[in-house]
């Protein structure tokens, strides 16, 4: 085997290992979300697959007469075990990806290990191939070594900044599995195996993964670079839909009365905005989600201006088309962290929606943050965040102190019995002082009985808990802890 066809042959395999697990990310995210412990369990197997891999190719090459005839037969198994990904995902996501820990590390195995691994084992193949001279063992290593770094790299960067945003997951993991056989077959025919047993298996997997991955249907109806998008109409209320996002439902749109407000984090912060401003007012929205709060606004407060910060503008696209929300004065698309400063400032209310359980941005949630907020409102603005917790509530807690750090009047507000079970929260931080018990006699307004907790009985729940800064904020930590 010549030189360079051995290190294209590194490259590319190692390229497209990085592939998948980037991909797996997508693949898992409708069942399991977007998490620490999804990209954990992705992470942990994908380097197993690696290690196992490279440990049995390095043992399979060194009992074959002419490990050049293993290539071919172990390529086209790679194609069929990747093409395979898809409909396992698919088809064993819902049961295991909700099933906690061990179940998400379960899937991962079933549906990335045998890819990653078979894949993985390709190097060692070639190393055994072309290391012919004793003397010069470093360098031909070393050479291997660079070149699967540099598919690696590749790979990386070719599926985060371009794959995902172009085309479907299972459409790049389909075209990726067909090439990497395609290049099989060639490698078969050209080295010509004694036992072509293990070829024509392979074969027989790329053929039924391909049919799979093709009949076993996405969850969902638009797969962005960040979610997996649906919308659920409501079937109570034909005008009515959910947006779905991944395993998250985000917003509830009537798109015949925008003022009909279903969930409760929602209607806090329409409680709020009542009990703190009259008239129209200047907001800014951190997460655009079904566009339900600038609907709100409009319907309500005729005149008012809503600029709308939102990470994905798929998404964006999507609800436009889907949900029709009313038109806002301003939609820009990017992470919120850096386009607050292009949203401008003079905002009477900044409405923080950009959490989804445990998938919460840290950056997002820190002093430094918060401050940017702070400078982007009037003298007598506010900001409201709706945040979730359970357990311990140790997140709402670090966020409320965090709150503390630069407003002067912080105040949570919440369903009384959430105290004990979790779920939504609504962190209200105000540059005047907070009217708590008006936004209880709102909420009521929108039939929801809610408690507000500010001043000393605040600093009591919040008990000393940490502030988080952009050089450490623990979110994940303390959720998982929750």
């Amino acid at each position: 085997m010549r030189s360079m066809l051995a290190g294209a042959l590194v490259f590319f395999t190692s390229a497209t290992v990085l592939i998948l697990e980037i991909l797996a990310g997508r693949l898992l995210a409708p069942y399991a979300g977007v998490t620490l412990e999804t990209f954990t369990a992705i992470i942990g197997v994908v380097l197993g697959g690696i290690a196992t891999g490279t440990w049995l190719g390095g043992r399979l090459a060194d009992r074959a007469d002419a490990p050049e005839t293993l290539i071919g037969p172990v390529m086209i198994l790679s194609g069929a075990l990747a093409a395979s990904t898809v409909p396992l995902a698919r088809l064993l996501g819902p049961s295991m990806g909700t099933d906690g820990i061990a179940g998400l590390i379960l899937l991962t195995v079933i549906a990335i290990l045998p890819a990653t691994a078979v894949l993985s084992a390709i190097p060692p193949i070639i190393v055994k191939i072309v290391l012919d001279d004793l003397g010069r063992t470093g360098a031909t290593v070393g050479r291997i070594s660079a070149l699967g770094t540099a598919g690696a790299l590749f790979g990386t960067f070719t599926s985060g900044f371009l794959l995902v945003a172009t085309l479907p997951t299972s459409v790049i993991v389909l075209a990726v599995a067909l090439l990497t056989a395609a290049a099989g077959i060639v490698l078969w025919f050209r080295f010509r195996p004694s036992n072509q047993a293990l070829a024509t298996i392979a074969l027989i997997g790329l053929a039924a993964g391909s049919v799979l991955t093709a009949a076993v249907q996405s969850p969902c109806d638009v797969e962005t670079a960040y979610f997996c998008a649906s919308e659920v109409a409501d079937p109570d209320d034909p005008g009515s839909s959910f947006l779905v996002l991944d395993t998250v439902t985000h917003a509830y749109v009537d798109m015949d009365d925008p003022t009909r407000l279903r969930f409760t984090s929602i209607r806090m912060f329409a409680s709020a905005i009542d009990a703190m401003t009259a008239g129209p007012v200047s907001a800014v929205h951190i997460g655009g989600g079904g566009y339900s709060m600038p609907s709100w606004l409009t319907a309500t407060r005729p005149g008012s201006k809503n600029v709308v910060l939102e990470l994905d503008g798929s998404l964006v696209e999507f609800v436009e088309d889907r949900f029709h929300p009313a038109p806002v004065d301003r939609t820009i698309v990017g992470d919120a962290r850096v386009s607050l400063d292009e949203a401008g400032d003079g905002f009477d209310v900044a409405i923080g929606d950009a959490f989804g359980g445990l998938a919460v941005p840290w950056h997002l949630t820190t002093r430094e943050f918060l401050e940017e907020i702070s400078d982007s409102l009037t003298e007598d603005g506010f900001y409201v965040m709706n945040l979730i917790d359970h357990g311990d509530l140790d997140f709402l807690r670090a966020e409320l102190s965090t709150a503390q750090a630069v407003f002067p009047h912080v105040a949570v507000v919440t369903v009384p019995e959430r105290f004990e079970i979790g779920g939504n929260f609504m962190l209200v931080a105000s540059k005047r002082p907070i009217p708590e018990d008006a936004i209880i006699a709102e909420a009521e307004k929108l039939e929801l009985v809610v408690t507000a907790v500010g001043g000393d009985g605040l600093d009591v729940f919040i008990d000393g808990a940490p502030v988080l800064i952009d050089d450490f904020a623990p979110v994940d930590q303390l959720l998982a802890t929750s």
